[in-house]
């Protein structure tokens, strides 16, 4: 056979492939419309907690110049480690992600809330340099770091030294460096969940860590009352003391901050008497308006007017301990109160609106034009029409060449793996933001068989998911809804007209908290209702276990074929 028969049946085999491997979404619309967000307020003297809401958990913050940077865990997702800007601590850009090489956060098999946990970015003004350290649970305890963020950073840089997770940096004024993190107790742990806090010594030249550590927390504050899990060690020097902040109590309702201080970083340390500094867990009205729990994980940072402030992790839950939006970013000034800072008074709620301070309001020309919106009720739509995805979409581990970008929108190129496996999935994702939204897409695809399948998913990991798609159901084209509480079963389901089996499908989801309705439509045809009132709570992180907040999926899958 020649070379030209060879290329033409080459081209045939091409122009025989099957449609259904691909899927085209020409949009995808985002609504929300949240109760707590619907106050009116002065935009040019007041603001709205969450700062960043959603998914956006374990932030970390630090200051150069008039620039706040601040990032948060993305766990098995890529890219990794989300970064933000701010001028004034109210207004965040997206400005890309730390990690966006497969290179520097290899993610493959890991599950949904395995990858980066707790990342934390310092500022060495000696050697005018970035540092972003984290853990990725699948590969070690690493850094990277930068000159200028906008320019990428470093691949990583591991510390096999380190045992446990959530290591912090912390430069001192003359340049030294010191690594804090969540560690085993030595001689092993009094009780399940004690855990310990110890530090390194860091040489910024060398890259690399200096000895053996030293244990300076065992067990948390009030050890007679048997803390667990002391996490996210921060370490500052303030004044004349070193003040080591730590998570304590679980990142559940009974999460917290503490802090103890010390006229050295090596120690000792003494605990501040009236900890925690921070929690929702005790002496509030469980039914409070605008509800906030499980606050903690905290970061603090000196603006260049001289005020203090905290970022920290809470939920809002719809009910109970029930919330599918995960864990949000907060921010609240920091009063200080005998030589302690305080980010909230106890038996205090936290509040939903807050009162800029005078330096905040005089920032507003600093916020840019058309700037994404982060917190409050907002809506977008992305019509996929540029050279790349928009930065709000995220791949779930470390993803192949599987999607496009045209005048149809975004194509995916369906692979043969599902939602509930750790494999590579041809579907991107975005947070769902609000506890009451909408989300929309339309999708073009023409399924050729039960094992293929185009729409939309509302993913919290593999076993508690929803999926709604077109796809063939006993080989009748039709749209099916799913429901995974680790059992995996069919809700709802239509059968499609095989004549609009080349008609593009339109599908929608109404969260209202706990419930959902889902709808489809064919072509430009009316909203016909698939599931209402459907119990989203297997979307929970307090049901379904693990870190995340619900993500919504363009998703296509050719499992099987």
């Amino acid at each position: 056979m020649n070379k030209k028969t060879l290329l033409g049946a080459a081209l045939l085999l091409v122009s025989l492939a099957p449609r259904a491997q691909q899927a085209t979404f020409s949009y995808f619309s985002y609504q929300g419309d949240e109760p707590r967000f619907r106050k009116q307020i002065d935009a040019g003297r007041e603001f709205f907690n969450p700062i960043l809401a959603g998914f956006y958990p374990d932030p970390s913050i630090c200051r150069v110049g008039d620039t706040y940077y601040m990032v948060n865990s993305s766990f098995s997702f890529f890219p990794g480690v989300p970064l933000s800007t701010s001028k004034d601590l109210v207004h965040w850009t997206p400005a890309g992600h730390v990690l966006d090489r497969p290179s520097q956060v290899p993610l493959a098999r890991q599950k949904v809330s395995g990858g980066i946990f707790a990342p934390a970015i310092s500022y060495n003004p000696k050697n005018k340099t970035f540092y972003m350290i984290t853990t990725n649970v699948g590969a070690g305890n690493f850094y990277v770091k930068s000159k200028d963020p906008a320019k990428g950073w470093s691949e990583p840089i591991y510390l096999r030294k380190i045992d446990g997770i959530d290591p912090s940096f912390f430069f001192d004024k003359d340049g030294a460096g010191y690594i804090v993190h969540n560690a085993p107790v030595d001689g092993g742990a009094d009780y399940e969940g004690q855990r310990a806090i110890r530090i390194f010594r860091f040489d910024t030249e060398g890259d690399s860590i200096v000895g053996d550590y030293k244990q300076i927390v065992r067990g948390g504050t009030h050890v007679e009352k048997r803390p667990i899990w002391i996490e996210g060690p921060h370490l500052y020097r303030i004044g004349k003391y070193y003040y080591l902040m730590c998570a304590e109590g679980g990142t559940g309702d009974w999460h917290s901050e503490v802090i103890f201080r010390s006229k050295s970083p090596m120690g000792p340390w003494e605990e501040n008497p009236d900890n925690p500094i921070l929690t929702q867990r005790t002496g509030l009205d469980p039914n409070r308006p605008d509800i906030v729990t499980s606050t903690g994980h905290a970061d603090l940072v000196q603006s260049k007017e001289g005020d203090w402030w905290a970022v920290f992790l809470g939920c809002r839950p719809y009910e109970a301990d029930y919330y599918n939006t995960g864990r949000d970013t907060y921010l609240l000034p920091v009063a200080w109160k005998n030589g302690w800072p305080v980010i909230l008074d106890k038996e205090k709620a936290v509040p939903t609106v807050l009162a800029m301070k005078p330096w905040q309001q005089k920032m507003q020309k600093a916020v840019p034009v058309g700037a994404v919106a982060t917190t409050g009720n907002f809506a977008y739509t992305d019509r996929f029409a540029g050279d790349r995805l928009d930065g709000r979409w995220m791949f779930l581990r470390n993803p192949s060449q599987f999607y496009s970008l045209g005048a149809d929108g975004l194509t995916i190129n369906a692979l043969p793996a599902d939602i509930s496996q750790r494999e590579p999935l041809s579907a991107v994702f975005c947070r769902q933001q609000h506890t009451v939204f909408s989300a929309e897409t339309r999708v073009a695809f023409h399924p050729a068989s039960d094992k293929q399948l185009a729409g939309l998913a509302l993913l919290q990991n593999e076993e508690y998911n929803f999926v709604m798609g077109k796809t063939r159901l006993n080989g009748r084209l039709a749209v099916v809804l799913t429901r995974s509480e680790r059992v995996n079963a069919i809700i709802a389901s239509a059968f499609l007209d095989e004549a609009d089996a080349d008609k593009p499908l339109r599908l929608k989801i109404d969260g209202h908290g706990r419930y959902y309705d889902f709808y489809y439509a064919v072509a430009d045809g009316p909203w016909q209702l698939l599931a209402r009132g459907v119990d989203a709570v297997n979307l929970s992180t307090h049901r379904s276990g693990g870190f995340i907040g619900a993500c919504i999926g363009l998703y296509a899958t050719a499992k099987g074929s």
